[in-house]
């Protein structure tokens, strides 16, 4: 295929690669242990929690809500958030596994979208836990569909991340949002979005019918990834053939695209259900207060 080029039961943290980090001389964390609900983590970067709040600059212990995320030093249970202390807390928290992110406080102009994971149906009362998330400007100069993103460390390496990209990249068709996430990324965040830029183009290429040529642009425009990504991801497969046609193009040898894909598991079903997208004035909502006051 000829491919037009473009003019240009206990959880525990798993360790962090000595590559996940874009500096080579991070801070050390300011937080020893951090336990969200009853799972303990080891941080891999400082946050700026209130010193008077967690006893210091420096502290062994902070016990976070696993609902709110709010935060302590001692153990302690809390009842009731807002969205912008919701926000705040998750920056925070989230702080300790990021090394490059910079807004907590002032979370007004971003908006979240958190991963829940949800126990079996057998217990009504019993709630999902968040198990990531990911945010983004509600107006971005640089149409982008991701400011931030993350899967905290016991629940990374299941395929988690390659959800809430492609999440993200769902709801950024659906506001007409061409783009990607906010770069530079970090070595981990590369990773995470190869996989999911790959894994899209091949879905994409090995389910064009009768087709012998095909642009970047079209790969691009059908699956809402920038010209850019798409060519870093047909490198990234390693399917591109040395040769060139006539006028110039790079070859794409379906027949590596096809391998590529058995070898990495990646299977024609896309990564989420985009019918599933329930609309905000679709959520019915229960009034706490009986109707008579």
């Amino acid at each position: 295929m000829a491919v037009t080029t473009p003019a240009a039961p206990v959880l525990t943290s798993p360790h962090r690669s000595a590559n996940t980090a874009p500096s080579s001389n991070p801070m050390p964390p300011n937080i020893a242990n951090a336990v969200l609900g009853n799972l303990h983590m080891k941080p891999w970067y400082p946050s700026f929690y209130p010193e008077d709040m967690i006893g210091g600059r420096k502290t062994d212990w902070l016990y976070v809500c696993q609902w709110c995320f709010k935060y302590t030093s001692e153990i302690m249970k809390f009842c009731g958030h807002c969205a912008q202390l919701y926000a705040q807390n998750l920056s925070l928290f989230s702080k300790l596994f990021l090394e490059t992110k910079s807004v907590f406080f002032d979370a007004s102009t971003f908006l979240y979208y958190t991963l829940v994971l949800r126990p079996e149906p057998t217990d009504p009362k019993s709630h999902g836990q968040v198990v990531g998330f990911f945010s983004k400007e509600k107006m971005s100069w640089d149409n982008n569909n991701v400011a931030c993103i993350l899967v905290f460390p016991p629940w990374q390496r299941r395929g988690l991340g390659q959800i809430l990209i492609a999440a993200s990249y769902e709801l950024g068709k659906r506001e007409e949002r061409f783009g990607g996430p906010e770069r530079p990324l970090s070595a981990l965040g590369l990773k995470g979005y190869l996989a999911f830029w790959s894994g899209e183009v091949a879905r994409w290429i090995l389910g064009t019918q009768g087709k012998r040529s095909v642009g970047i642009k079209e790969i691009s425009d059908a699956t809402w990834i920038l010209p850019e990504d798409v060519v870093a991801a047909l490198v990234q497969m390693d399917v591109m053939e040395k040769r060139k046609t006539a006028s110039g193009n790079v070859v794409v040898s379906k027949g590596k695209v096809r391998a590529w894909a058995d070898k990495t598991g990646v299977r024609a079903a896309p990564l989420i259900d985009v019918d599933a997208f329930v609309e905000a004035e679709d959520v019915e909502y229960e009034d706490d207060e009986d109707d008579d006051g």
